[in-house]
């Protein structure tokens, strides 16, 4: 889809983030929006921005919890009404969950899979239909780094991201003679909110209270910031790219899996990984 002008997005989790950056760029490209998220407020802002950028894009806004199927096909439906069309469904929103896979509880582990996991494949499936109406149209697909190696108490976020991978694959290889194209975005640290909005439990390194896991986070590790994504990811959307990579640590992480897919997967464990973060934090080991 190398020309946005004139088409309609649908954007999940646009109220902050790189949701809110690619409803702003995207209104810059004269791409029109169907925005949503659970958080009516912050999808307020994100809309009046964007008509600020951009005064002759059509924008709607719908509250929208992911996790729900039925809100999200009434989503798709409302976005096609209002608009007339629907050519492009981003399926962004996310959240985060620091806890050992041996403690997290099933009500945890069920919220992240059902926004993470079950919102992305509600966004794709609800929107398919109206998409194929289309002469060019695009599934794009949040994944994460952690969609391609793993952190030690990062295990609920990894097997969502890993999964999100898994689908958006197996989706494009299927949609493949269609004129829908996908593809499946794997951000590094990005500087939004989602981990100060995490649920924290604890850390890879327990002795590390939140206040000093976030600083780590937000100093250290989120290197590319939103507005950055947003660009990236709409450069890849033009291009028809099925992987996008976002930020150079994106890169690096995934070539160093590659080469060294057991070496790396014991580098990023539990004790070295606990023992750097003691020494970002500038704690004693």
């Amino acid at each position: 889809m190398k020309n946005l002008k004139g088409k309609v997005a649908a954007i999940t989790g646009a109220a902050s983030g790189i949701g809110r950056a690619l409803a702003l760029n995207l209104a810059d490209e004269g791409c029109h929006l169907a925005i949503s998220d659970i958080n009516v407020a912050g999808l307020q802002e994100t809309a009046d921005m964007a008509r600020a950028w951009n005064k002759t894009v059509r924008i709607t806004t719908h509250q929208v919890d992911t996790a729900n199927r039925e809100q999200v096909k009434q989503y798709a439906e409302d976005a096609a009404k209002a608009h007339g069309a629907v050519h492009l469904i981003i399926n962004n929103a996310g959240v985060l969950l620091l806890e050992t896979l041996e403690d997290v509880s099933y009500k945890d582990f069920e919220w992240i899979m059902g926004i993470n996991l079950w919102g992305v494949i509600y966004g794709c499936k609800e929107f398919l239909p109206y998409l194929k109406k289309q002469d060019a149209a695009h599934i794009v697909n949040i994944s994460s780094v952690n969609g391609i190696f793993t952190n030690p108490n990062n295990g609920p976020y990894c097997t969502a991201k890993y999964a999100v991978r898994g689908f958006t694959e197996t989706l494009a290889q299927e949609l493949a003679d269609t004129r829908v194209k996908v593809a499946c975005v794997h951000p590094g640290g990005i500087k939004t909110n989602i981990a100060n909005n995490a649920r924290f439990y604890k850390s890879c390194d327990p002795s590390l209270v939140r206040e000093d896991a976030l600083a780590i986070f937000n100093k250290a590790m989120a290197g590319t910031s939103a507005d950055k994504a947003a660009k990236i990811i709409i450069a890849g959307i033009k291009k028809n790219k099925m992987r996008i990579m976002v930020g150079t640590d994106a890169y690096v992480l995934d070539w160093l899996k590659r080469l060294f897919p057991v070496g790396f997967q014991k580098i990023t464990g539990r004790k070295t990984a606990a023992a750097w973060m003691k020494k970002m934090a500038g704690l004693k080991s």
